[in-house]
């Protein structure tokens, strides 16, 4: 619970400019690179014309997977778009399922989602710009009349903080639950008298079934919508301002 209520935990402290501290989510975050950088290099090495090893036809599905999704949720003038929804879904997931392994999820750190959020901002704002141009883009904060220049200005900034809190409110919220479930069914184990020590570690008995069930469907399945959900929103808003006229 007080990793949840503190945020991440710092790490180590870099001693430059007063100190920058580390966080978990930072040093989880370079292992995921590391990780999937390793992971690329062993799926694409020694590609043949027609595959010839499970890895490489793993590899072509998500490749085909990305490529179909970006282009039917697109259209075809956007297929550059699929490295950068690629690793959003990659880092969104393996970003949630490290918690399968005892880590603390990255994307219940709000400064990853609204980061990400962030640069789905930056790139809808340089299509709007890059279509109406400068002017037409501060134009269109005053249509269709000037009256809605606050309305227009509230949802531009309210479009990252919905998607960075969609993420991050679901994948903490159900930290939150497990945690707090897992701490009241050690109390009834304790209570119920199926509680017992093995060496240094604590079995309750009462823990070992629900929390696990919750941890698959809060990290494992609802990781994985939520990153893809957060991709295709990305798409379609990306796809919607370079469509404006």
């Amino acid at each position: 619970m007080d990793s949840i209520g503190q945020g991440p935990k710092v790490v180590f402290t870099i001693p430059i400019f007063g100190g920058i501290e580390v966080t978990e989510t930072i040093v989880i975050g370079w292992g995921i690179i590391v990780a999937v950088l390793l992971l690329s290099l062993w799926l694409t090495s020694d590609l043949k014309k027609i595959p010839e090893k499970k890895r490489q036809i793993v590899a072509e599905m998500f490749v085909d997977f990305v490529n179909n999704t970006v282009k039917n949720t697109m259209g075809p003038a956007f297929m550059s778009f699929a490295p950068y929804i690629a690793m959003l879904l990659v880092y969104a997931v393996l970003g949630a399922l490290v918690s399968l392994i005892g880590l603390r999820p990255m994307t219940a750190d709000f400064n990853t989602t609204l980061t990400w959020a962030l640069m789905t901002f930056v790139l809808i704002t340089y299509f709007k710009i890059k279509t109406n141009g400068f002017g037409g883009y501060l134009k269109s904060f005053a249509a269709p009349i000037p009256v809605m220049l606050p309305l227009n200005l509230l949802s531009e900034v309210a479009t990252p903080l919905s998607m960075a809190f969609r993420m991050f409110g679901n994948v903490s919220g159900g930290m939150v639950i497990t945690t707090l479930l897992y701490g009241a069914l050690g109390s009834l184990s304790r209570l119920l008298h199926v509680s017992f020590s093995l060496g240094v570690f604590d079995i309750n008995l009462a823990q070992m079934f629900i929390p696990a069930m919750l941890s698959i469907y809060f990290d494992l399945f609802s990781g994985c919508i939520q990153a893809y959900i957060f991709a295709t929103l990305t798409m379609v808003y990306v796809s919607s301002a370079a469509e404006e006229s």
